[in-house]
């Protein structure tokens, strides 16, 4: 996960989204305002909606590679995402800062967990509304969740580069910071899921190799325009992490610290 670029929508489409929470926030109690907002949703996210074809085409350009899933960076992304689940946070469904481009393995196993720093005493606090439950508001808090639209994850957490391939806290035992890293990647099965190590580890593999046919044709020669067509392919790659990360350690690791003193440019990428 790396924070995402944040792009405006169109005025037209962003008027719209404003419009439509306005419906939301003029209902009269809060459990009216949930089930309208699920329902409102689902029936404008559609293909042929201007609105929201304009919302996932904005999503789309703001993803890694080829519309990656912006919490694996992995799989396609398909479905608009709310950071904060709209049967929790109805004041949330129709603003453009809570969405992201997500897959379905992402997207489906959060659904509508979430957890919070409760607002008066800072305690971790499970959100979740369980099935049956009251519909009531969520305990008011900071979020526990890290948003790649607000935050930097690679602040949070590192990824093993050398063995593993996981997505590592970085901050000591007991901080916020620390709880943030391990309930984001729990709570998308960052590590849990096989796949996406074995990809990472291959991501890696792709990088370097990229990066070495960059320095052998520039000492070969080759005109800036080629150059710059290898470092824009080495820019819009899928799992984005792995190459800043890549950077980060190249110091400690021998044979990126070779690479990247070859082409110290490429850290500027």
């Amino acid at each position: 996960m790396i924070r995402l670029p944040n792009f405006p929508l169109p005025e037209p489409t962003q008027s719209r989204l404003v419009g439509y929470q306005h419906e939301i926030d003029s209902l009269p109690d809060y459990a009216t305002r949930v089930e309208r907002a699920k329902a409102r949703f689902s029936s404008l996210n559609k293909k042929g909606d201007p609105t929201f074809d304009s919302v996932k085409a904005t999503l789309s350009s703001m993803c890694a590679g080829v519309q990656r899933c912006a919490y694996c960076e992995d799989s396609l992304a398909d479905e608009v995402e709310h950071i904060r689940p709209k049967s929790l946070y109805p004041d949330l469904v129709f603003v453009w800062m809570n969405y992201l481009y997500a897959c379905g393995p992402c997207n489906g196993p959060k659904s509508n967990r979430f957890a919070v720093f409760a607002q008066d005493t800072g305690v971790f606090t499970d959100v979740e509304r369980r099935r049956g439950a009251p519909v009531l508001p969520p305990v008011a808090g900071q979020p526990v969740l890290l948003d790649p639209r607000v935050d930097d994850p690679t602040a949070f957490m590192s990824l093993d580069l050398q063995d593993t391939f996981w997505f590592i806290p970085s901050a000591k035992l007991g901080t916020v910071e620390k709880r943030r890293a391990t309930y984001t990647i729990d709570l998308l099965g960052l590590n849990r899921r096989e796949a996406l190590p074995r990809e990472r580890r291959a991501a890696y593999r792709d990088y370097r190799a990229h990066l070495v046919q960059y320095i052998h044709e520039r000492q070969q020669g080759q005109p800036p325009d080629h150059l710059s067509r290898l470092e824009q392919g080495i820019r819009t790659r899928q799992h984005p992490t792995v190459w800043r990360e890549m950077k980060r350690q190249h110091q400690l690791i021998p044979d990126l610290k070779r690479l990247f003193e070859a082409a110290p440019e490429a850290l500027g990428w």
